[in-house]
């Protein structure tokens, strides 16, 4: 095969044209793909680094010059004092550079030079600065060389483009043309409905002189107290993006158009198809996006990533760790916690990573952190901004204790801090993150991890209980707020009680370490090239990966199971019903339902905060107890012109009241949470609660004293 890929970021062998995990995922496959016998070509800007790559490699300059126009149709309410439509008139001009079996081509023109430091704009200059528009003219620019001017021989041609929010043009563009078999890599968990604005998608399909039904993109108007307060929450989550008035969504143009959509680890197609549990599950499900995923679930596969092959070829026996940590002003005699990462205060973690360090250090200050957080590009030595006076003043407060170093470092310092390491810290938040590459560099020299419960991340096993023989580390709950004291809390815990067992109990500590060890040297570049190669071949062959009655079962998708399914696949079924207090579903399988039956159903309904199942289901078993459980969760009470709020539900964890007027968080613990407000709201209160056990759901109460319900036993069969 032919394999083009196409990349924002995709130059994984230098550290200059490095900035995160998609440089390594894009360069290591497509090593791996040449090594296999494969053409591979990789289309790619040049970011303003035509001379660092003339000074370090052999590159050839094309007799490629392609002079054409990029319309920008621009939405007036992001980008007022700007015109509603202007061209950029631009010059694209192509590099080679021929490295390790792969052809690279840069990209270089006006847009494509621009930010050569940071590379990927800020998304805070939408609005203000045209440079947001990088990423736009890349696709243009990118197709258009992709299209005409590369030669792509006589070899089927398989497009792998990553990151939907950098190619969302290429599906529907290369759609009818037999050239090429279109695969979109989802390398991160961007927000699912992040929307680019329609009359500029309309502009640039036709500029291509294709067609694609956008009336069939779009997403129904959302109405009442609920979506609303979805609405206004869900951003601060990262999850979901504000929905735009002329807006549509380039996931669900990637996904229905494409050929293939590639994941990374299983956790990740788990969680980009019903993000279970999250508090975007809810208004999820009523997104045209939702449909899109379960009709394109065929064409949906995993990959797989992997941690690089030069790194497992490393020697650690070749890292001197009292030397390092000496070099770093702290004691080689102390445990060592390490966090690696580009400098992001939020997706990292890093906020509740320093609140934690401080904490910890307060209370057991015989403990070294070395924390990196790359602000810059550069390498060895470089010295890089500060970039957050709060990390320098913990670093600062405990002298001899945590090294913070803001340089992005080069492989050989990465490896030498990574055998240093006893444990490895990755708070990580909002489930951004996908294979994690940094984790399991660490996991693979030994350290020990402490992560969050992730679904992306679930292949590293650290959220196994820790008696699990298959355990690797410790773990933390996931998290979906900005500046969580629970996740603070949660790591203070962990860490203190990780560096007790490596005092303590250091046979289990060499346990947890051996299994992270020998996971993570697993997950090779071979296996993940060799899994793509067989799906590429057997998708442009008519076989798709196809999706099964276990997944589809898994996800709560009874509409999209055949017939015979239910016959075969009914214990799967009933169960997944069973989680989910679905009685209409679980009825499908089990139609002879009995008092026992309906009792697991209200236990796991209430287990999940699904109230208006426990409702129906309260009715059906004739209990005025759990009908006054239910309605008795929130109780209001008139003080003044305002109201007091009592809500019990012995397993939330916090309470947030989501009003037109912002967040208020309730007081409390121990499942019993109340507050005053001063004014009454209008309309129904809307709550987001978080569970003990992780899961995050709304609520919706109304104001008004509730009736009570009249228990009827219609439907049930008593034993």
């Amino acid at each position: 095969m032919h394999i083009v890929k196409f990349a924002f970021e995709s130059v994984g062998f230098d550290i200059r044209l490095m900035r995160g995990g998609l440089a390594s995922l894009v360069w290591n496959l497509a090593r791996e793909f040449a090594d296999q016998g494969h053409r591979v070509s990789v289309i790619t800007p040049a970011h303003g680094c035509l001379e660092h790559l003339r000074a370090h490699y052999e590159l050839e300059e094309l007799d490629h010059v392609d002079r054409h126009t990029v319309p920008l149709v621009l939405d007036r309410a992001v980008w007022p004092g700007h015109p509603a439509e202007l061209e950029l008139r631009l010059t694209t001009r192509a590099h080679r550079l021929r490295h390790e079996g792969v052809d690279i081509y840069f990209l270089s023109d006006e847009y494509l030079d621009l930010l050569p430091e940071r590379i990927y704009p800020a998304r805070t200059s939408e609005g203000h600065d045209l440079a947001f528009f990088k990423p736009l003219v890349f696709q243009v620019s990118g197709l258009r060389f992709l299209r005409a001017h590369l030669d792509l021989g006589a070899e089927p041609a398989v497009v792998q483009a990553y990151e939907p929010y950098y190619h969302y043009l290429l599906p529907p563009v290369l759609r009818t043309d037999p050239r090429f078999l279109v695969v979109s890599t989802l390398a991160s968990n961007m927000p699912i409905n992040q929307q680019v604005h329609r009359p500029q998608l309309e502009r640039l399909l036709e500029l291509f002189d294709t067609d694609a039904d956008l009336d069939a993109l779009a997403d129904p108007p959302a109405t009442g107290r609920l979506a609303a307060a979805m609405t206004s929450q869900l951003p601060s989550t990262h999850l979901a993006d504000r929905p735009t008035a002329d807006g549509i969504g380039y996931y669900a143009l990637v996904a229905a158009n494409c050929d293939l959509l590639d994941f990374l680890t299983p956790g990740q197609l788990d969680f980009y198809s019903t993000f279970r549990d999250t508090p975007f599950e809810r208004a999820f499900q009523d997104l045209t996006v939702a449909r899109i995923v379960r009709e394109s679930a065929a064409r949906q596969f995993v990959g797989g990533c992997a941690v690089p092959d030069g790194w497992l070829a490393r020697d650690p026996a070749g890292a001197d760790r009292a030397r390092l940590l000496t070099a770093r002003g702290l004691d080689p005699a102390l445990p060592t916690f390490y966090h690696v990462a580009r400098f992001s205060v939020h997706h990292k973690g890093q906020v509740e990573l320093f609140r934690a360090i401080d904490a910890v250090l307060a209370v057991d200050p015989d403990i070294n952190f070395v924390v990196r957080c790359a602000v810059a590009a550069g390498g060895d030595g470089v010295v890089s901004p500060v970039g957050d006076p709060f990390f320098e003043e913990v670093a600062n407060r405990h002298p001899g204790r945590v090294r913070l170093d803001w340089s992005m470092a080069g492989e050989d310092v990465l490896h030498r801090e990574a055998v240093a390491a006893d444990f490895c810290l990755f708070p990580s938040k909002f489930e951004l993150d996908s294979f994690l590459i940094a984790q399991g560099q660490l996991m693979a020299c030994g350290a020990v991890p402490i992560g969050t419960a992730q679904e992306v991340t679930t292949h590293y096993r650290h959220q196994l209980p820790r008696e699990h023989p298959d355990a690797t580390g410790f773990a933390v709950p996931r998290s979906f707020t900005e500046d969580d004291p629970l996740l603070a809390a949660a790591l203070t815990d962990r860490i203190l009680e990780a560096a007790r067992i490596h005092r303590e109990d250091p046979a289990e500590y060499r346990r947890l370490s051996d299994n992270s060890r020998a996971l993570a040297r697993r997950f090779t570049w071979r296996k993940a090239a060799t899994t793509r190669l067989a799906t590429f071949a057997a998708a442009a062959a008519g076989v798709l990966p196809g999706l099964t009655p276990e997944r589809a079962a898994g996800y709560g998708w009874f509409e999209s199971l055949a017939d015979t399914d239910w016959v075969t696949h009914r214990r799967e079924i009933a169960e997944s019903a069973l989680d989910r207090g679905d009685l209409a579903n679980y009825r499908r399988c089990v139609p002879a339902v009995d008092r026992t039956a309906l009792e697991q159903l209200f236990a796991a309904a209430y287990a999940r905060a699904d109230f208006a199942r426990c409702a129906e289901l309260a009715v059906l078993l004739d209990d005025p107890g759990r009908t006054a459980l239910v309605d008795g969760r929130c109780l209001v009470e008139p003080v003044g012109d305002g109201l007091r709020i009592d809500y019990r539900l012995p397993h939330a964890e916090s309470v947030l009241l989501v009003l037109p007027t912002g967040e208020h968080r309730l007081a409390g613990a121990e499942g019993h949470f109340t507050t005053v407000l001063r004014e009454r709201p209008q309309g129904p209160l809307v709550l987001l609660l978080r569970l003990r056990d992780g899961r995050s759901a709304w609520d919706e109460c109304p104001l008004e004293t509730p009736r009570r319900v009249t228990p009827v036993g219609a439907g049930l069969e008593r034993d």
